[in-house]
């Protein structure tokens, strides 16, 4: 029997991934959907078909407690997505919104890969669904060094000390990108990237993945306000698709580990001038 876990699932991406996931498993797994709000979640669960079975899980992933407790109750789990996101409008100010956004995208994330990691199974998968925009080139190079080989403490403390400058007006002179997505999604992979450095022998030994993912642009309410072409945009539902490959592969890539993947490739970390 093997255990899925996705946060934000009651919607979007997260319940696609969910959906997929339980036609593709099998009737003895158990796909846990998880999200915040009791009611959206049972809504969810209530909706979803499929061979694998299926049940809900209260999580708030910016609660490091219930993050944790979850962990300790499931004691092994096969498969964890991060997809959980926080709200983030156009034309409403930076310092008005950083929190909610970064308390969600970022540090629930790193409350995800401390907590779930040291429970993964061998042959697991630990994905954090990120975006394309999470790669170095989205910085300037002086800020490269704050998150490229960084721990994950380091990179707790850059999303903070970020956060700060944001809050106190300093960000934009000290070369943070007004849209406060592209820091967070930096800040994603480079979190990811710090726990799969740490993991990596044990992990390729015994055919675990770390990673990250890029769905590319989706349809969603989230993206909606955002863009004004959709016609190149994915469905959920053919969003999670490759995502499911990679996660349910009998075999994945040496080379994926770490990395930052989209549709099965590599999405470079840094341009390839400054490799």
């Amino acid at each position: 029997m093997r255990t899925a876990l996705i946060t934000g699932a009651n919607q979007g991406i997260g319940y696609a991934l969910v959906e997929e996931l339980a036609n593709r498993m099998n009737p003895e797994d158990l796909v846990l959907l998880t999200g915040r709000n009791p009611e959206r979640v049972a809504a969810a669960v209530a909706q979803v078909g499929g061979r694998a079975r299926v049940e809900g899980r209260v999580l708030d992933v910016t609660d490091a407690e219930a993050v944790w407790r979850l962990a300790g109750e499931l004691g092994g789990v096969d498969i964890v997505v991060s997809n959980a996101v926080g709200p983030l409008e156009p034309g409403k100010a930076a310092g008005e919104q950083v929190d909610g956004f970064v308390d969600v995208a970022n540090l629930g994330a790193q409350y995800m890969l401390r907590a779930f990691g040291p429970v993964l199974r061998p042959g697991g998968r630990l994905i954090v669904v990120a975006s394309s925009l999470g790669t170095l080139a989205q910085l300037p190079e002086g800020l490269w060094g704050r998150f490229d080989g960084a721990s994950l403490d380091d990179v707790e403390k850059v999303v903070e000390e970020w956060r700060t400058a944001v809050h106190d007006g300093t960000a934009a002179a000290a070369g943070w990108p007004e849209w406060i997505n592209l820091p967070s999604k930096v800040a994603q992979v480079a979190a990811v990237r710090a726990v799969a450095a740490e993991r990596r022998t044990t992990d390729l030994a015994n055919g675990t993945l770390v990673a990250s993912v890029c769905p590319g642009l989706v349809d969603t309410r989230a993206s909606r306000p955002w863009f004004d072409d959709f016609s190149q945009a994915k469905s959920p539902a053919e969003a999670v698709r490759p995502i499911a490959d990679l996660t349910l592969a009998d075999h994945v890539a040496p080379e994926l580990y770490g990395e930052l993947i989209r549709d099965g490739r590599i999405v470079a970390w840094k341009p390839t001038a400054a490799r």
